[in-house]
């Protein structure tokens, strides 16, 4: 949309209410009525957020969110240069839909040291801005592991953003510490972490937890650690695990509890749902969301998230395919460029690990957006500009046999 900030606009419930309504938003009751309660201010409680889930109608439920994505930000999509560095693989708990964690004694188990940990993001550090860095509850490892590990990142490479820590292993660092979530964490952010990715969330009904991750944060731990965080003026992510055991009600009891949670310490910058991945897991009972799911839950939490700026389209879970689609319903970020990856790998997922800059920003063209390359914090951005070549597909040349 011409005019649009890079940022985004703050004003864009009065840009919403400009647009056109299609044809399936238009005569959907449900629909309109979500599309009058936003353009008005308000927000869609869990009872409307349980109907979206239930609707038919998928197909203005995309509609609707596009419409609200792009009334934020026009045909603008995010992404960043980022690398993964999974610390460690070894945890102290046994998540069932977990298919990362390995006991001490396993022959793939692994605990970086921290030169270990420099010499992964060293060949990378020239082209990424951030490395996102999460791992198992390692049994031995205090608050002042991470110090050195951070301090020691900081120094060597100034110039990376450091995401680090999901809320469960705040927890874990602090409980193994002695020191509360608060200090645990102004240690950790005066040592260099920068930001949380926000993992660990699962489903924030409690019934669930206890099901698939029993012995993880609670679901009003997972909100504590956040809101502590942002009181800091920490910034973190937010997530959701769907598609294990859940109800489409649930689903929508934990869209909700973010929604309030950002109305009370507002440091979410970007909400990341992606479905439970089967493989190697041990969650047999698990319902596995189809591709319409997945479209679905990321365009309802476009529609239900209307305090949470962005959506993200998370790629090493859904792939480069599904993601196109999620752009054009409601998502506006893409995720990096990541490089390497082992949590959804180990899962099941098979999305490429070398795709560039380029390769991002053609995807994002091919869904006729406009690439926007950003910093982790989303707050300072750059339109990308594809190098010149030729798109053209071209026939595989048939190579001789004699």
């Amino acid at each position: 949309m011409i005019g649009t900030p890079l940022a985004g606009n703050n004003n864009w419930r009065k840009v919403l209410q400009n647009f056109s309504l299609p044809v399936s938003v238009k005569h959907d009751s449900l629909l309109a009525e979500c599309y009058n309660i936003l353009v008005n201010g308000g927000y869609i409680d869990v009872e409307l957020g349980t109907k979206l889930f239930e609707s038919p109608n998928l197909s203005g439920i995309s509609a609707l969110a596009d419409l609200i994505k792009k009334s934020r930000f026009g045909n603008y999509v995010y992404f960043n240069d980022n690398l993964h560095v999974n610390t460690t693989n070894i945890c102290v708990l046994a998540c069932r839909f977990c298919a990362f964690r390995k006991g001490p004694r396993h022959n793939d188990a692994y605990a970086l040291s921290v030169d270990e940990y420099l010499h992964r993001i060293k060949p990378y550090s020239e082209i990424i801005d951030e490395v996102h860095s999460v791992g198992g509850l390692h049994p031995d490892w205090t608050v002042e592991f991470y110090e050195e590990l951070y301090r020691a990142a900081k120094k060597t490479f100034p110039h990376i953003h450091i995401k680090s820590l999901t809320a469960v292993e705040v927890k874990h660092i602090s409980s193994r510490s002695g020191l509360t979530v608060e200090e645990t964490l102004s240690r950790l952010k005066l040592a260099g972490l920068d930001s949380l990715p926000g993992g660990g969330a699962e489903i924030l009904v409690d019934s669930v937890r206890n099901r698939i991750c029993r012995g993880k944060e609670s679901s009003e731990e997972y909100l504590a650690i956040h809101e502590i965080a942002h009181g800091l003026g920490i910034k973190t992510n937010c997530t959701m695990l769907f598609g294990t055991v859940e109800t489409v009600r649930e689903r929508a009891i934990h869209l909700h509890k973010l929604r309030i949670q950002q109305d009370v310490s507002n440091g979410f910058q970007c909400f990341v749902p992606y479905p439970f991945l089967p493989d190697k897991s041990r969650l047999p009972e698990a319902q596995l969301a189809s591709l319409n799911e997945i479209i679905r839950v990321i365009a309802i939490s476009r529609i239900m998230l209307d305090n949470i700026p962005h959506i993200k389209a998370y790629r090493m879970n859904i792939g480069s395919n599904v993601a196109s689609i999620a752009l054009n319903s409601g998502a506006d970020d893409i995720d990096g460029t990541v490089n390497h990856e082992e949590i959804m790998h180990e899962a099941g997922s098979s999305a490429r690990l070398d795709s560039d800059s380029e390769e991002l920003a053609k995807i994002i063209e091919n869904v006729n957006s406009t690439p926007i390359k950003r910093n982790t914090t989303y707050s300072n951005f750059t339109r990308y500009k594809r190098k010149p070549n030729d798109d053209r597909r071209r026939l595989p040349v048939a190579q001789s046999t004699s």
